[in-house]
């Protein structure tokens, strides 16, 4: 069986999104520290890319979620694999995710987050599938809304592949 990729946001449209949420967090914070909580795996280039956009004091630390596992469905079921290296207590944090998807893995952070009593908690999200939602987020920070499609690149993976390619797309299976 082979792949044909399909691009669905190319790299000019995603960096100039990037830099448009970093000017809006910029603007949003001032000079207030921020601490950005990256959701790994799917996140990490999305997220580097977005704190080179943000010009404030911050800190980045890493929360390793799973509920895919290996395939293009969501379990449902959130396993945190690699838990923050410090206390947020009292800071203003942004969860940092690659995309929302049904909406549980979000809302689940937020509220594990929000038990470490944080000043705030805010999401910003690369992509959003409204059409997948099974619980309602509110996404703060959003790059784009798209369709109900199998997405790759940018950090996206199917099956720990595709997360180098510098665009979103789609597999096509021929």
């Amino acid at each position: 069986m082979s792949e044909n990729i399909v691009t669905m946001l190319d790299q000019a449209a995603i960096a100039q999104r990037v830099a448009e949420l970093g000017a809006q967090i910029t603007a949003e914070y001032k000079d207030r520290p921020l601490v950005l909580i990256v959701v790994l795996k799917g996140s990490f280039v999305f997220a580097a890319d977005l704190a080179r956009a943000i010009d404030l004091p911050l800190r980045i630390d890493f929360l390793g979620v799973r509920s895919y596992g290996e395939g293009t469905e969501s379990s449902g079921v959130v396993q945190i694999t690699q838990d923050l290296s410090r206390p947020i207590e009292g800071e203003d944090v942004i969860i940092v995710e690659d995309i929302v998807d049904t909406g549980l893995t979000v809302a689940h952070l937020v509220d594990l987050l929000r038990t470490r009593q944080p000043r705030s908690v805010k999401i910003c999200s690369l992509l959003h599938k409204p059409a997948r939602a099974r619980v309602h987020v509110a996404v703060d920070y959003l790059g784009f809304t798209i369709e109900d499609k199998f997405v790759i690149g940018y950090g996206l993976d199917f099956a720990e592949r595709y997360r180098n390619l510098p665009y979103i797309g789609v597999v096509e299976r021929a």
